[in-house]
């Protein structure tokens, strides 16, 4: 009888740990399927590390940073998931939001839509590389504290960097020339009238700075 039984907790034994171990892989499965697109692709770029990728130098937020990258990988995935720079936002993934706006040699530009091997002679600044060594903020940034510019805030970093783009060709624009200087940002709380008093008293910070 003993035999018998040890025979059947042997058995059992494995199947009972195999069973654990299938519920662990659903459970685990199920996660990474309600997971955001984004995130999904993350791991994917991750689990396929060593595959076809390049070792390049970036110039970002003045400092040179070396990283793999994919031929395919955009810069946003290449900021948020390899640089830290999580500031850069990824809405769309499709070149419409600009939740993902940065500079690159001072032009606005969706990094959502931008190859990452494709800068690597350019300047790259996030919404991170805004604030001055000494802590202090950039006007436009200041001035979304002082007009409390925004609401669920998901598109502000974009926001901001296409507003510090187009004030550097245009830095005393009318309400309306702002508004059309940066009309490729979507506001998902659509609460543009806000964002526009924000960035226009960042735009009056600025040039108040340029004549101290």
């Amino acid at each position: 009888m003993a035999d018998t039984a040890d025979m059947k907790k042997t058995d059992d034994t494995p199947k009972a740990v195999s069973r654990r171990k299938f519920i662990q892989g659903v459970i685990a499965g199920g996660a990474g399927v309600s997971s955001a697109t984004y995130l999904f692709r993350a791991s994917s770029l991750a689990s396929a590390a060593g595959a076809g990728e390049r070792l390049i130098t970036l110039n970002v937020n003045g400092q040179q940073r070396r990283v793999d990258v994919m031929k395919q990988e955009t810069l946003a995935m290449t900021l948020r998931y390899k640089l830290g720079l999580t500031g850069t936002k990824i809405g769309c993934d499709r070149a419409e939001c600009g939740a993902c706006t940065v500079l690159i040699d001072d032009v606005p530009r969706y990094s959502c839509s931008t190859l990452t091997h494709t800068v690597r002679n350019s300047k790259v600044v996030t919404v991170e590389g805004l604030q001055a060594a000494d802590g202090k903020l950039h006007p436009v940034q200041q001035g979304i504290l002082d007009e409390q510019g925004f609401q669920c805030a998901f598109c502000m970093s974009g926001f901001i960097m296409a507003t510090v783009g187009y004030l550097k060709t245009n830095p005393n624009p009318t309400r309306a020339e702002l508004a059309h200087g940066i009309s490729g940002n979507l506001c998902r709380c659509q609460d543009y009238d806000k964002i526009l008093t924000a960035f226009m008293r960042g735009a009056e910070i600025a040039r108040e700075a340029n004549h101290a």
